[in-house]
């Protein structure tokens, strides 16, 4: 499928038949459809007279104009959605009945959104953030949202408790500073003071915060769901996708540069993926357990602030979803997409899991005020695949003409139609769940652990992972202006998590723990590999960048066999000049150039190639160029430098090491810089680039 022909995708099809408009060949008309010969004057009295108020033209685009924005989310404004496909794997009916996870045969359409969740829409990419990561499955029996994000647990574990977190992470209300970052002093305080946000925190802490692109992240739907097969059996669940691309990530220097030279790097990415045709995918699977395998772990499976640790419970693949169709209005597809995790179908349910509960409320009443009517299921990138009959007529914007005299059921004047479905044809019904007990307003004792689960997650990741921590949490300490406030996320929240972690913060804020571990309660797993980014490595070098540094003088045919590789890989090769002009070769030839390498920033590649030719002192004199090494250097990239290049190695004082190549040949050495990039970043540099001054 690709985004030019997607005749297998019924979701397409429905917008080529309902709801696309193409504007090409047709004349300009207002809303109702009357022609319009000049665009460009409104009616006057003379050429400098009043403008009169009866010009029906402007008065019509005027009024569009004003109204053509509605409310951003409150979280979760800033995304980017494209369209795609899923596709189950064999043998899922032992688990559930739905119907998009059992039917192996056809395709189910989808379209996800991946965002940020504090900035507003008008914010950078690559902050330190959770990512949103929702997917709408358009199936046969109807819409399924898997609402989730690139982390697996959240910060509370009561959606009353949401309004107070979201308040406190957001900018402050006095200066409306600062966005997109956490790092100020009501959100450190609500950590504070409400330590279940203690696990959390070590991931939003952590490298998965920082993703290198929107294509290498992972995503979990951080809730306990329950699937029920044909027979009424049902499994508690924890669903995972995984990308096929690898997870990566910045570095964070690397990220407060991205922000000010592209923030909007990640959309770019991920639309010029799937314009290139190098569609990403994810493997969708689940962990799959009983109620009596939950009751003997050290955690409740309700509480949203833990995970379930593979060790317990490995990932079962379910099937593929491939993103291959970017949208073709942004605004009508991704802004207007309303996602929810109330939205189920038959063979799913939910837990009682008090976030999830809280959730299932939020997202509608949310959508009912962003979008402004009860009838926001009919816009087009809401609106089912399946036919739907609901006897719900009339509402603001309702966009169905109905026919017949009854809406309510049952009748007798319509011969009672629509009438209730059976069981077997996807009717939704709820898994009969025993349920015994008082109404209290209390957190259950199963939910008190707030740190070994944090600890695990810190103790699970390699050193330059470990350090990332402890250095994200340094600096977005030393933003907070209340000591106080420090001094107590030392001492209430990460002295609890690891000892050398809250001391290593404490010595960068001129402060010292004051307080021993409330607890000294383990988790039952002591390390979790899959925890780890280092688990899950790309498998080739699809899509990654490579930029190709060249001057006046440059060897064309070294050029020519790096584009030449790198196509055969599916990378992205470009080449970087000094200006957008072509350069000369030393032979004399042409060589056309992609971008200025002032233009181009290292940051947004993922490697770089420094040409050979008759040109060495032209790039020792080139400031530019110079800093694009070296700031490539510290930011722990690949760096290929052909024949005479090499000599930069004691130019610049760097040592050769296992992510720097040189020779006479990019074929010498192409296989090694590919492994080299499939590794993404060579972290064992990080112990020697302090001294590099970029």
């Amino acid at each position: 499928m690709s985004r030019k022909s997607n005749k297998d995708n019924a979701k397409i099809t429905q917008f080529e038949n309902e709801s696309y408009v193409d504007p090409k060949g047709k004349i300009l008309t207002s809303s109702l459809g009357v022609p319009v010969s000049d665009n460009q004057n409104s009616l006057k009295i003379g050429d400098r007279g009043p403008t009169l108020l009866e010009d029906f033209l402007l008065r019509d685009k005027l009024i569009h104009f004003d109204r053509e924005r509605i409310p951003e989310r409150v979280v979760h404004a800033r995304g980017f959605g494209a369209h795609g496909y899923f596709e189950a794997y064999e043998g899922n009916e032992k688990w559930t009945k739905a119907q998009f996870l059992t039917d192996t045969t056809h395709p189910t359409p989808i379209f996800t959104r991946i965002s940020t969740v504090q900035g507003g829409r008008g914010s950078a990419d690559v902050v330190r953030d959770v990512r949103g990561f929702s997917i709408k499955f358009y199936t046969q029996e109807g819409n399924y949202d898997l609402v989730g994000n690139n982390i697996p647990v959240f910060f509370i574990q009561d959606a009353i408790k949401f309004p107070d977190f979201v308040h406190a992470v957001k900018p402050e209300d006095p200066n409306e500073v600062p966005t997109g970052q956490s790092a100020h002093d009501t959100f450190w305080d609500f950590v504070s003071l409400n330590t279940e946000t203690a696990h959390m925190t070590t991931w939003v802490m952590s490298d998965r915060a920082i993703p290198r692109n929107l294509r290498s992240i992972q995503g979990f739907g951080v809730h306990t769901f329950r699937l029920i097969n044909a027979q009424g059996k049902a499994h508690l669940v924890k669903f995972h996708w995984t990308p096929k691309q690898g997870v990566a990530q910045v570095v964070w220097d690397e990220a407060l540069k991205l922000n000010g030279k592209d923030p909007d790097f990640h959309r770019r990415d991920l639309w010029d993926a799937i314009e290139n045709g190098n569609y990403p995918e994810w493997e969708l699977g689940a962990q799959i357990f009983t109620e009596e395998q939950a009751a003997q772990w050290d955690f409740d499976v309700l509480d949203p602030t833990k995970l379930v640790p593979e060790e317990l419970v490995p990932v079962t693949p379910l099937g593929k979803f491939v993103l291959n169709r970017n949208t073709d209005d942004f605004f009508a597809e991704t802004e207007q997409v309303a996602f929810s995790p109330a939205n189920i179908v038959s063979g799913i349910d939910f837990s009682n899991d008090p976030l999830l509960q809280g959730r299932l409320f939020s997202y509608t009443d949310t959508h009912l005020h962003r979008l402004g009517t009860a009838n926001f299921n009919q816009i087009p990138i809401n609106k089912p695949v399946c036919p739907f009959h609901t006897n719900r007529r009339g509402g603001f914007a309702n966009h169905e003409v109905y026919k017949g005299k009854a809406n309510y059921e049952p009748n007798s004047v319509d011969e009672n139609w629509p009438r209730e479905a059976d069981q077997d044809k996807g009717a939704f019904s709820s898994y009969p769940e025993p349920v015994e007990a008082s109404k209290l307003r209390v957190r259950p004792e199963s939910f008190a652990d707030h740190f070994s689960q944090a600890t695990l997650h810190y103790s699970s990741l390699k050193k330059h992972e470990q350090q990332h921590i402890k250095d994200a949490y340094a600096f977005e300490l030393s933003k907070v202006q209340d000591e106080a406030i420090r001094q107590r996320v030392i001492d209430r929240v990460l002295v609890n998590i690891d000892k050398d972690l809250a001391t290593y913060v404490a010595n960068e804020l001129g402060l010292k723990p004051l307080m021993q571990p409330e607890t000294d309660q383990q988790s039952q797993v002591k390390i979790s590999e899959k925890l780890s980014i280092d688990a899950f490595k790309a498998p080739d070098i699809k899509q990654r960048k490579i930029a190709i540094l060249v001057h006046n003088g440059a060897n064309a045919s070294s050029v020519d066999a790096v584009k030449a590789w790198a196509e055969g890989e599916n990378a992205v090769a470009e080449v970087l000049a000094p200006s957008a002009a072509p350069v000369r070769s030393k032979d004399g030839k042409e060589i056309a150039v992609d971008g200025r390498q002032n233009g181009e920033p290292s940051v947004t590649y993922d490697a770089i190639v420094v040409i050979d030719g008759d040109n060495l002192d032209t790039f020792k004199a080139d400031g530019v160029a110079k800093y694009y090494v070296l700031e490539t250097y510290k930011h722990l990239k690949p760096i290929y430098l052909l024949d005479d290049k090499k000599s930069l190695l004691d130019y610049f004082g760097i040592h050769q090491d296992d992510a720097i190549f040189t020779s006479e040949s990019f074929k010498d050495q192409q296989d090694k810089f590919k492994l080299a990039i499939q590794n993404h970043r060579l972290w064992s540099r990080e112990d020697v680039i302090a001294s590099v001054p970029v």
